[in-house]
């Protein structure tokens, strides 16, 4: 079974427009909780959901706004690094991924830079 407790980086897309947000999960055994932030006037919400093996499924309710809860389902990565699937309140339905946040993900930019630089210095002798 995934382990998705920790903070999380991702993007929800309702009628093609991106929405960024960030999550911090806790999981314990098959439950799920949280609270997610989105990058728009919605605001905080919590999470309430379940993981079972790589698929998880939660429902996302806004403190302040809506007062529909967001149905999100997906399914985890084997690394269980990212995860993506779909999300549906009403009649609107949408996509959505998301990426562990910290400081795997400064490691990995700070790879990235650096094998910029090496192809850049090596290309300028």
């Amino acid at each position: 079974m995934a382990n998705l407790s920790g903070s999380w980086l991702g993007t929800y897309w309702q009628e093609g427009i991106p929405t960024r947000f960030e999550a911090t999960l806790v999981q314990s055994g098959n439950s799920l909780s949280g609270s997610i932030l989105d990058d728009s006037d919605l605001g905080e919400a919590q999470v309430a959901g379940e993981v079972i093996g790589r698929s998880v499924g939660f429902n996302k309710r806004y403190l302040t706004t809506s007062p529909h809860p967001v149905n999100y389902t997906g399914t985890v990565s084997e690394d269980e690094n990212s995860m993506q699937g779909t999300w549906k309140v009403g009649s609107y339905t949408g996509t959505w991924e998301a990426h562990r946040g910290g400081d795997d993900l400064m490691a990995e930019l700070q790879n990235q830079l650096t094998k910029q630089l090496s192809v850049t210095g090596a290309g300028s002798r």
